[in-house]
């Protein structure tokens, strides 16, 4: 059961409301994941979205303008709206590649920032049964609703030959100049993975997973996921070691290794 001592009630309402709009949004996904009929576009950056993408777009836009109409909405789909100091950052379908191949590894991914500092996030992924969600001193959780979950942690692993490093892919670290110093960085810890997009994040917020990165994301990637992994215990920065999902990049740890990750693949004004 999601009981909280002391928990933070200041975001309890916002929180019901992303576990709500997630609820709208599989109503969407979830039957259009594997249809015959799914239609799929080319963006001019070559990503993918699918006719599912939008609509579940369209749908979280409808709800916060008729139940926040103050606060500002960006996400992947369509342009922002609004300039309060609330803004919910929402992707529909974090890894639309995976949700087009018919790979159950997609999420929606709702996060809410208050003067630029993630105060919430929840990650609902229907094709796996799980979702994990965080507010601001309430921890981090996993299950299937806000009245059936457990709480989660990071692992207590300090070295990196007993650590997990979970990343997308080897090729995306090409185009910065990393790759070598990120297979050194494998190298040297116990076990690799390639669990991709959200999953990667989700799994180290749990423990089950040391360190997760990627070279290159957008904002609408990452907002959700900052706080479940800093309320589960661990850390997210830049590869440039900025707080936050602010830096175009990621690293996120269990916060015992982070310092000593970002030295080995980090990003410098040199790099």
């Amino acid at each position: 059961m999601w009981l909280v001592s002391g928990f933070d009630t200041h975001f309890d309402d916002d929180l019901r409301l992303a576990h709500a709009l997630a609820d709208e949004v599989e109503a969407i996904t979830l039957p259009r994941f594997r249809a015959q009929d799914l239609r799929v576009e080319a963006k001019p950056d070559l990503t993918l979205v699918s006719d599912a993408d939008r609509s579940g777009e369209e749908l979280i836009r409808a709800q916060l303008a008729r139940v926040r109409p103050r606060d500002a909405v960006l996400g992947e789909e369509f342009a922002p709206t609004g300039d309060g100091p609330r803004q919910w950052i929402v992707d529909p379908i974090d890894g639309t590649h995976n949700y087009v191949r018919g790979v159950p590894v997609w999420a929606t991914l709702i996060g809410l920032a208050v003067d630029a500092e993630m105060v919430l996030g929840l990650v609902a992924a229907p094709a796996l049964r799980r979702r994990w969600w965080a507010a601001r001193g309430t921890g981090a959780w996993a299950g299937r609703s806000l009245t059936s979950a457990s709480a989660i942690q990071v692992s207590q692993v300090s070295r990196l030959a007993d650590a997990s490093l979970s990343l997308a892919s080897w090729t995306s670290w090409d185009a910065f100049g990393r790759t070598e110093a990120l297979l050194d960085l494998a190298r040297d810890c116990w076990r690799q993975r390639a669990y991709g997009d959200f999953w990667s994040y989700m799994l180290l917020a749990e423990g089950a997973v040391d360190i997760a990165t990627e070279p290159e994301l957008g904002l609408y990637d990452m907002a959700a996921l900052v706080p479940i992994v800093t309320e589960a215990g661990g850390r997210f920065t830049s590869l440039r070691g900025e707080d936050g999902p602010w830096g175009g990049n990621a690293l996120a740890t269990n916060g015992l290794l982070h310092d000593e990750v970002l030295e080995r693949i980090g990003f410098t004004t040199a790099s």
